[in-house]
């Protein structure tokens, strides 16, 4: 199943049992509102068949993972109703992971900055190659990692979250990312990379899945309030994002 934009695509394939999500965008796979909307959906989806044991989640291309929010779209949001809801896209695509009862494996190939640091946060196990450098961002743009930092807290604890969310403009490498617990494995090459997560989701596809399932069930226990939490901090991002200091951070980035 393949739901195209304009601006890039979400498709998910499925094989004895493994579903594959792809996303795609032209600008280093960020995300505007659209595809937010339609990985969440496939998510969900995916979710809800019997037949999928196991998720890989990964992403179109070679060099960048996710780039995170889609800038021209961070740029046109005109009022804090908008803005509110853009990052609330965020905050329903990690939602939808935490509730899968599937487990998911992150295929990270290539940097990962923002609300893409947020997804791979947010997913199960995490594979990744040496180039996937990763990065909080948000505060050198005038906001803060307020939904994205709710998985990275979870996931790498405060120090290693507080870290990254203070020093917005400075790369950790993947090397980094594995010592803090975000990356389960780094390889050196794709090839080994993609045999290990080949690998492990032929393994999970032939597990017990009720097992697989109440297992999940003990790793995310006590994130139940993540619902409102994760809307919470997307109107403290939407307010934010509509501040002048913001508007001109982002009009200086774009200029890059």
């Amino acid at each position: 199943m393949i739901s195209e934009t304009s601006n890039g695509y979400v498709k998910s394939e499925k094989h004895s049992g493994i579903t594959t999500i792809e996303f795609s965008h032209p600008q280093s796979n960020s995300l505007p509102s659209l595809l937010l909307d339609e990985l969440a959906k496939e998510i969900h989806s995916a979710g809800l068949d019997d037949e999928t044991k196991v998720i890989i989640l990964r992403s179109a291309g070679d060099s960048t993972f996710c780039a995170g929010a889609s800038f021209d779209e961070l740029a046109a949001i005109k009022d804090h109703a908008a803005g509110t809801k853009f990052f609330s896209g965020f905050a329903h695509v990690i939602n939808a992971i935490r509730k899968c009862p599937q487990f998911i494996i992150a295929r990270v190939q290539g940097k990962c900055i923002g609300g893409g640091l947020g997804l791979v946060s947010a997913a199960d196990y995490a594979i990744a190659l040496e180039e996937a450098e990763i990065k909080l961002s948000e505060l050198a743009i005038g906001i803060g990692p307020f939904v994205v930092g709710v998985p990275v807290e979870r996931k790498i604890g405060v120090s290693g979250f507080s870290q990254l969310a203070i020093d917005a403009t400075l790369w950790r490498n993947a090397e980094w990312a594995r010592r803090k617990g975000l990356y389960a494995e780094v390889h050196t090459a794709v090839e080994g990379m993609d045999e290990s997560i080949r690998r492990l989701a032929h393994n999970l596809a032939h597990s017990n899945p009720q097992a697989m399932r109440e297992m999940k069930k003990i790793f995310w226990h006590g994130t139940e309030h993540w619902d409102q939490l994760l809307l919470e901090r997307a109107a403290i991002s939407g307010k934010l994002a509509i501040s002048d200091f913001t508007k001109n951070a982002i009009a200086k980035f774009k200029k890059k």
